[in-house]
């Protein structure tokens, strides 16, 4: 197992230097230019404009800007510097990553909570009142777009039943009950979005590959042997559906961090989603460029980490 990480680590290496060069490649060929602000401020003269586009590096070509980035990245975890705010690119991420934990993160692991004992029941009580309901719900949420639900939750919470902030007050700092009360609550809403889309999807795949595994010959033998019903169901049923489900978890831990982009913008939550479509707009290369490349590397990570839970859940998957 040790030598099947190693060489999936050292594949990893020479697939993210190709992301991060791809995309390098397209954002400094876009037509977006980061001092377009500049260009119409006519109290800005042109020789003003091209000291900022020489002390940026605009001036070189995109191939010598990405070697320049990429060797900092790779020697000295460099991401480089914004054009707009022209602080460090790891320091802005960090400093939105906590607002995109608390809101992508926690909402994903409420996905997983409710979607585990939902599709088991649903395949258990298979056509019940309960399979039928949860099945409506189920492809409801799987087929609404989170930018619906979320408006339709802001007219309902907020506007309505004045429950919950509409608006993510990235100000607000914990120092209290009454702080931590405020907290929660104006990530209730943003979470309830991603959890109950996670929760649609996930809920689904559990339910059918459950319903796979219900009639099969090892089933009616671990029944046979007068082993409990909770134990067959969650001890055999449940462990072997979850094979091809932790790929679906795994690979949709990036897959959410993409998605909370446009919950993000609704909710005005500031978070790396909102900082990635902000500084597309700005044509932020460097940002863009270490955003994404976090992105991939989630990829590859979780690739991975759904390598090695397939032996955890299959003894017999051996990996060489």
């Amino acid at each position: 197992m040790g030598r099947y990480i190693l060489r999936r680590v050292l594949i990893a290496i020479p697939t993210l230097i190709v992301i991060s060069f791809v995309v390098y490649a397209i954002l400094a060929v876009s037509p977006i230019d980061p001092l377009a602000s500049f260009g119409n401020d006519p109290r800005v003269p042109p020789e003003v404009r091209e000291n900022i586009r020489i002390s940026l590096g605009l001036d070189q070509p995109w191939p010598v800007r990405y070697v320049k980035w990429i060797t900092a990245l790779v020697l000295h975890q460099d991401m480089g510097y914004s054009f707009m705010s022209h602080s460090p690119v790891l320091g802005l991420i960090l400093q939105r990553l906590p607002n995109t934990l608390a809101v992508v993160g926690v909402a994903y692991i409420v996905g997983i909570v409710f979607a585990l004992p939902i599709g088991m029941l649903s395949a258990v009580k298979r056509y019940s009142i309960w399979d039928n309901i949860a099945t409506t719900i189920s492809f409801a949420g799987f087929a609404l777009p989170t930018f619906f639900t979320g408006l339709l939750f802001i007219i309902i919470f907020s506007i309505s039943l004045k429950w919950f902030p509409f608006i993510y007050d990235s100000n607000l700092k914990i120092t209290d009950l009454a702080s931590l009360g405020a907290q929660i609550k104006q990530s209730i809403m943003p979470i309830m979005v991603l959890g109950f889309f996670n929760t649609a999807l996930l809920t689904r795949y559990i339910r059918s590959e459950m319903l796979e595994n219900l009639p099969l010959d090892y089933v009616r033998t671990a029944r046979s042997k007068g082993l409990a019903e909770r134990i067959v169901i969650i001890g055999h049923v449940l462990r072997n559906s979850l094979i091809p489900v932790v790929t679906l978890i795994a690979l949709g831990v990036p897959a959410v961090f993409g998605g909370a982009i446009v919950t993000e913008q609704i909710f005005r939550v500031p978070g790396i989603g909102e900082q990635l479509v902000r500084s597309i707009s700005d044509g932020d290369i460097p940002v863009v460029a270490g955003i994404v490349l976090i992105f991939a590397f989630l990829v590859v990570t979780f690739n991975l980490v759904a390598d090695v839970l397939y032996a955890v859940l299959d003894p017999r998957i051996k990996y060489t």
